[in-house]
């Protein structure tokens, strides 16, 4: 049995108006996700315990079958594994944006770092080379012998102090797109470190000349960074122990990536994954059949557009990006491996979602599909969205244990 989890971030929904009363996942084409709802098993599963942030670290761990309460330590530190940043005991990581504020004002005068607004998380989904130039800039000006910057995936960078207080209060900066930062900025005993590179990074970035060049092309610059997502080095027990499954993840962004090296699995690279709609669809298709093909038991496939679509209030880009997981990953994935002689089982759900009219995630539990080569069977479900989902009376209240369902592992627990 070959088994495959492709996650659509985020791609949980709110019904909308502009939508005619519909989800994304209601509103978008999927017919291939659809038969596997007709033919599957579809229910509720909540990933995200209560009281914990709703974030994709969490969610995700929990899909992949560990406890956060046990497991969790931090996003930042998953990040750090991925990028291969070697994390002593006593550091302190933390998440790194490169944001857009903007001064929120009408007599024109420009305003001090506390009153601006954030206007975009990912500073116009800046490219990674870009990035790379604005990170080492930054990292001239405001690295010291204990704190260190690391560039990564387009405006998702890296922190790390060594021997750094752990007593922070941090926001995500997709939490408060729209809003003056002033009752979001750092808090806690060392606020004033943190706070002053970030009001540094801003006199820094503002004239950059690649940050002129966006600015003329329309662009929104990255003008600042944003620190968040505090952790400690992570230690997860291994997938394989856990299930007796050698494992891949494929993924474009380091906190996934992450997770699985931590958990064993090897990291599969795919050229053209950038994180957003603009991503190689088919590449990660492709490339999870390919190593299905070579000897791996379980592939897990993550696919981060409808999130970014959700931060961005992209309503048309959010469906769409639903519609090419559809026919460009689930549909390729289904039709290569219906060519092999192994039997094999799909699963498809979100992390979490992401509402387009809220801008950022939220704890709701969200629809879960599995589908089993080997098992005929005909639903009442003819469709898979968050309504049909609930309608079925399952529902998984610990998000950790639906993948020992779908790895048979052990009965379901309702």
């Amino acid at each position: 049995m070959k088994y495959v989890i492709i996650l659509g971030d985020g791609m949980a929904d709110n019904r909308m108006e502009q939508l005619g009363g519909k989800t994304p996942l209601e509103y978008a084409n999927i017919p291939t996700i659809d038969y596997l709802a007709k033919h599957g098993e579809i229910g509720l599963v909540k990933t995200v315990p209560d009281g914990v942030a709703p974030g994709s670290d969490v969610a995700n761990l929990s899909v992949m079958g560990y406890n956060p309460f046990e497991y969790y330590t931090g996003r930042s530190p998953l990040e750090a594994v991925s990028m291969g940043v070697e994390l002593s005991d006593t550091d302190i990581t933390f998440r790194c944006n490169l944001v857009t504020l903007a001064d929120n004002h009408a007599d024109g005068k420009p305003k001090i770092y506390s009153e601006k607004i954030i206007v975009d998380h990912s500073a116009d989904e800046i490219s990674t080379v870009e990035a790379k130039e604005l990170i080492e800039f930054v990292a001239q000006h405001l690295e010291t012998e204990s704190i260190k910057f690391y560039p990564g995936v387009s405006y998702r960078h890296l922190m790390v102090w060594k021997n750094g207080p752990y007593d922070f209060e941090l926001t995500p900066p997709h939490d408060i797109l729209e809003k003056k930062i002033a009752d979001y900025l750092p808090k806690g005993l060392h606020k004033e470190v943190i706070l002053a590179m970030m009001e540094k990074s801003y006199e820094l970035l503002k004239d950059h000349p690649i940050n002129q060049k966006r600015i003329q092309k329309g662009l929104k610059p990255a003008n600042s960074i944003w620190i968040w997502g505090e952790g400690k080095k992570p230690a997860l027990s291994s997938f394989y122990d856990k299930y007796h499954l050698k494992g891949a993840v494929i993924s474009a962004v380091d906190l996934i990536k992450g997770i699985g090296i931590c958990a064993g699995l090897k990291s599969i690279d795919v050229e053209g994954a950038t994180g957003n709609i603009h991503t190689n669809f088919l590449g990660k298709a492709y490339a999870a059949v390919e190593v299905l093909k070579k000897g791996h038991d379980f592939v897990y496939v993550h696919i981060e557009a409808p999130d970014e679509c959700g931060h961005r209030c992209e309503i048309d880009n959010k469906v769409k990006a639903i519609e090419f997981i559809d026919q460009q990953v689930v549909k390729i994935i289904k039709e290569e491996l219906d060519k092999s002689d192994d039997d094999y089982s799909i699963m498809i759900l979100p992390d979490h979602p992401t509402p387009l009219n809220l801008r950022t995630h939220t704890s709701d539990p969200v629809p879960f599909l599995i589908y089993k080569s080997n098992v005929k069977k005909e639903s009442p479900a003819n469709t898979y969205n968050e309504f049909s989902a609930g309608q079925t009376g399952i529902y998984f209240t610990e998000g950790h244990k639906l993948m020992d369902y779908f790895l048979n592992a052990s009965k379901k627990s309702k």
